[in-house]
């Protein structure tokens, strides 16, 4: 099947070539970048599984998030810092919220529950709270430097959002110690475990290649945005929050959906808090520090107030679920009902 769904991406150049209409580039280059972002986790699954669990957790908590990154440098490139912003406050409640939500539905629909880990979900939550908190306190600093009797901070928010992604990036590289040497039985990933079935070589070419292809995919995509938004007659911030998100999330939200219909809650949680922590200590910070170099940086105070509330309140909603130690299909459903509900909000809110 999804050699089948590669063909998009023959489909996605030819319309690029011939200039077909902005929303039919804007879907099928999007629809190639999520199929590719399918390849890039299978191909790290692979190469993880070549190079043993401590240096293969490494791999993969690495090349986790490569195609939301690169999507989003296209997107930051074009000068669209509020389309990035979206995406990055989309990808952490379409992993926490749409993706777990999915994944506890097609798991729970045929048991009475499902039991997980509730140890290493209750660390990880935890650490998704942590973080959040650490990603949101520029956009509070910037609000209280905005009443009067503050109003001659002498710090902008280009320089506070700098020194907040170093120490989100150091908070990483903690991370990465605690999970994979100091508490790595905790968080051993027994499905990563076993013989790869591909070879090393073919494990590297197809991340390499399909990244490359990616990067274009995101090229044709970040220059249809604003007419396909037109088009369409909804803003771009909206497409960033909801299809950019998705697209660059959709591997994660696939992964996690098979592994709670195997009944491996674990991992289905793993994958998806793993991948919204990976989105604020790396991705977000590592956008800030690139785009310092660009024409139009970019910041980490969200200017909608409405961002700020979905980033805490799903952290908070990922911790209250990872209490208890089991799941059953309604707290799937409540999930993805809320983040129908947000996005119903952010299409009728427009641009942040």
């Amino acid at each position: 099947m999804l050699l089948l769904l590669m063909a998009v991406i023959p489909l996605s150049l030819g319309t690029a070539y011939m200039a077909a209409p902005p929303a039919l580039r804007f879907v099928t280059s999007a629809a190639a970048i999520a199929v590719l972002a399918e390849w890039i986790r299978r191909g790290t699954e692979q190469l993880a599984r070549h190079a043993g669990p401590t240096i293969g957790g490494l791999i993969m908590v690495t090349f986790g998030s490569v195609a939301e990154l690169v999507l989003a440098l296209f997107i930051l490139a074009s000068g669209e810092t509020a389309v990035v912003q979206a995406q990055i406050t989309g990808s952490i409640i379409g992993t926490s919220l749409f993706g777990l939500g999915i994944a506890i539905l097609i798991g729970g629909l045929s048991r009475q529950r499902q039991t997980f880990n509730p140890a290493k979900a209750g660390l990880l939550s935890t650490l998704l709270i942590l973080s959040v908190i650490a990603l949101l306190l520029p956009a509070v600093f910037d609000y209280t430097g905005r009443q009067d009797h503050l109003h001659n901070i002498g710090l902008t928010d280009e320089e506070l959002s700098l020194g907040a992604s170093l120490v989100l990036l150091l908070l990483y590289a903690g991370n990465i110690a605690y999970t994979l040497i100091t508490h790595r039985d905790a968080f051993a990933d027994e499905e990563a475990e076993g013989d790869p079935a591909w070879g090393l070589a073919l494990s590297i070419g197809i991340i390499v290649g399909c990244t490359a292809i990616i990067a274009i995919e995101a090229e044709i995509l970040s220059d249809v945005l604003t007419q396909t938004a037109t088009a369409l007659s909804i803003s771009p911030t909206f497409l960033g929050v909801i299809v950019l998100a998705l697209v660059g999330t959709s591997a994660d939200i696939f992964a996690a959906s098979w592994f709670a219909h195997r009944d491996n809650m674990t991992a289905a949680l793993n994958i998806c808090v793993g991948s919204a922590i990976q989105l604020v200590l790396v991705v977000a910070p590592l956008l800030v520090l690139i785009s310092a170099f660009m024409a139009k940086p970019m910041s980490l105070v969200f200017g909608n107030p409405l961002y700020l509330f979905a980033i805490a309140s799903t952290a908070f909603i990922v911790n209250a679920i990872a209490r208890d130690g089991e799941t059953t299909w309604f707290e799937g459903l409540l999930l993805v009902g809320v983040y129908l509900l947000f996005g119903l909000g952010f299409f009728f809110i427009g641009p942040g």
